[in-house]
């Protein structure tokens, strides 16, 4: 799989490319937004998981995934923005 199948000469980075090319921008940006200020109640997960990252404090695995839940999609419009910008095309 990895010699002949869907990770030669770059065929899955292609896809995954062409993947988050098809987002729509707008929604993405407002589903990044939602993600990094949500719980609007008290102090948002992402910068209470950062400062735990920040401690050593963050070994729970509830806490890991938490972190990556919260940060993914602005990771995503991040790619999406440089991809656009052409920064990352060959």
């Amino acid at each position: 799989m990895f010699k002949n199948g869907l990770f030669k000469n770059g065929l899955f980075k292609n896809r995954l490319f062409k993947f988050i090319d098809k987002i729509p921008l707008i929604p993405l940006a407002v589903l990044a937004i939602f993600m990094s200020v949500a719980p609007l109640a008290s102090e948002p997960h992402l910068i209470e998981k950062l400062g735990m990252l920040v401690e050593g404090g963050l070994s729970r695995p509830i806490d890991i995934f938490d972190l990556f839940l919260h940060s993914s999609f602005i990771i995503l419009l991040t790619i999406r923005l440089l991809r656009l910008k052409g920064v990352t095309r060959h």
